[in-house]
This record gives structure tokens, C-alpha cells and sequence, in this order.
């Protein structure tokens, strides 16, 4: 990011504040929030919690939570409670590439991907930041090319990104190949296989196993390039999760369907999740919010470690 976009960069007043302090922060993207992330009311239950703790409380359990999002042309790192309302209601996504257009522009709402929410973390000097789950190597993607700039991003930005793997519907063998060759470090929590968002094992093993805190910390502080970041993937919670037996025939369907209607590029991940709620009779969304919050729940205790490092 540029020196004039850094110097538009937006933090709320509790952000500037902990990094002032050295005090842990952990970035959270906007897209998960919006109808484009969730159905309403899901999508403010998640954000704000409407009878059960939120992704930004449970976060504030142990640092600052940062959500990320493009409002009146300007990047803000950190919202207001009526900047929040705002993206509970956003329909415009922003990825990395979409920054500078977004604020050139004046858009008046954009609510954050992965890529974005992790170059917006870099530049207001932030370490860490949760999300659901990383976009990734599409299927087919010898042919169409779509590749996610998600992955871009996590190999360009000195950020540890917590996650619950990456969305089932994608090629994960490839996926696993593209972060092997960017130089990624991939880490499993406390588990020896790559999660597959809705399920714990997609049946391929994870590259390293942690299971500490500060070992996660020092992986992003022994990284052999100055600029990598570091993927931290937690599988969901055991009585959250989807079989996979069950999920696997939903995707099918799913992506069927989607290519017969002629969807590809960033419309993709919304039309498939929409049809895997559908098809699931909505227990993908409780299963979302597991998700999120145990990676939340992460992503601040490796917060918490990263600014107790000397």
C-alpha cells in the first residue's frame, strides 16, 4: 500500500489506541458480516451477537477486534457501532485489487475479502486476523484460471490469518500446491489434517502441526521472506461439524448447478453457500458461526502471545 493510502487509512479510536499500546488487535474482515457473507439476521448475530456471543466480543475476550470495510471512499480499520449497521447491509465486495478503485471512486459502502482485510491488517501494522474460511484454487481452474487473490495476499503480507481452511467447494490439493510454492507456511491447530471449512479433515494432512501459541508467533518471526504470511488453520468444532458424506453430494449439486447458470468469478462463493444453506436445511449456518467464533476465539490468544513476545 501506498504512503498516500496509508495516510487515509482510517482507525477507530480503541484500534489506534491498543496499537499505540502494544496491546493485541486482531483484523476481521467485513464480507462474513454483510448479506453477502451471511443471511440476515445470521449476518448481526455474528457481528453483534443477538443471544449468543459474537465474532467481535469473543474476540475483545483477549484483544481489540478490527473489522475492516471501504465507507464513503475511505479505509477504516476498526468500526463505530453505526459503521457497523452500515456493512450489516453491504453488497459490494471489495478484494486487495478493489482497494484504491473503492476509495478513488468514493464508494459508499465495500465490505472487505481475505485479500483486502489482509493488506488493510498489514498497513495499519496489524498481525493477525480471523476469518472463516480462505478463497483458494477453484476446480477447473487449468482451464478457467480462477485462483483466488486470497492466496496472494497471504504470501505478500507478513500476517498470521486464522481460518477454518478453505471453502470445501474449491480444489484443495491445488490449493495446498499454490501456498507450498508462494512459500506459505501452513500450520494445523492442534490437528494433523487441512479442515475443509464445514468438515475437519479434507483427508489431506496439514504441512506442520502446532500446538502452542507462541510456536504460531514464531513462525511469522522466523519467516525466511520479509513480506510472507503465515496460515493458521483450525479445524470446526466437533459438534458443529457437517459429514462429509452429507456436505460432499451438497457441493456437487452445488457447483453443478452454479455452472449450468453461467456464474464464475467472485459470484461463485455466494451462489454456492446460498445453495448449500438450501440444501442443508440451514444447518450451514449455524456451523458458519461455530466456525468463526472458535477461529476468533484463536486469532486472540495468538494475538495475545504475539505482543507478550519480547
Amino acid at each position: 500500500m501506498t504512503d498516500d493510502a496509508k495516510r487515509r487509512l482510517i482507525l477507530s479510536d480503541d484500534v489506534a489506541r491498543a496499537l499505540g499500546e502494544g496491546r493485541a488487535v486482531v483484523a476481521l474482515e467485513s464480507t462474513i458480516f454483510s448479506t453477502l457473507g451471511l443471511p440476515v439476521p445470521a449476518n448481526a448475530e455474528a457481528l453483534a451477537g443477538t443471544g449468543s456471543p459474537s465474532v467481535e466480543k469473543i474476540v475483545d475476550c483477549g484483544a481489540t477486534p478490527a473489522v475492516t470495510a471501504i465507507l464513503d471512499g475511505r479505509a477504516h480499520v476498526g468500526l463505530s457501532a453505526d459503521e457497523e449497521k452500515r456493512v450489516l447491509q453491504g453488497t459490494r465486495k471489495v478484494a486487495e485489487r478493489d482497494l484504491s478503485v473503492a476509495q478513488a471512486q468514493g464508494w459508499d459502502v465495500g465490505v472487505t475479502t481475505v485479500s483486502a482485510s489482509v493488506a488493510l491488517a498489514h498497513a495499519a501494522g496489524i498481525s493477525v486476523f480471523a476469518t472463516g474460511g480462505i478463497g483458494g484454487v477453484h476446480r477447473g481452474s487449468e482451464l478457467s484460471g480462477d485462483v483466488s487473490a486470497d492466496l496472494d495476499a497471504i504470501a505478500n503480507h507478513p500476517v498470521i490469518t486464522v481460518c477454518a481452511g478453505a471453502k470445501a467447494f474449491l480444489d484443495l490439493p491445488r490449493t495446498l500446491e499454490y501456498l507450498e510454492t508462494a512459500g506459505v507456511p501452513v500450520l494445523g491447530w492442534q490437528h494433523d489434517w487441512f479442515p475443509a471449512f464445514y468438515t475437519r479433515s479434507s483427508g489431506l494432512p496439514v504441512p506442520h502441526r502446532v500446538d502452542d501459541e507462541r510456536v504460531v508467533c514464531d513462525v511469522l518471526r522466523f519467516r525466511a521472506r520479509p513480506t510472507t504470511g503465515v496460515l493458521l488453520t483450525v479445524p470446526i468444532p466437533v459438534d458443529d461439524e457437517i459429514p462429509a458424506s452429507r456436505i460432499n453430494a451438497v457441493l456437487t449439486a452445488a457447483l453443478e448447478s452454479s455452472a449450468q447458470a453461467g456464474v464464475t468469478g467472485p459470484a461463485v462463493t455466494p451462489y454456492v453457500l446460498e445453495r448449500i444453506e438450501k440444501e442443508t436445511d440451514g444447518q450451514s449456518i449455524p456451523a458458519n458461526l461455530a466456525l468463526a467464533r472458535n477461529n476468533a476465539d484463536l486469532a486472540a490468544r495468538v494475538a495475545v502471545a504475539l505482543a507478550s513476545t519480547p
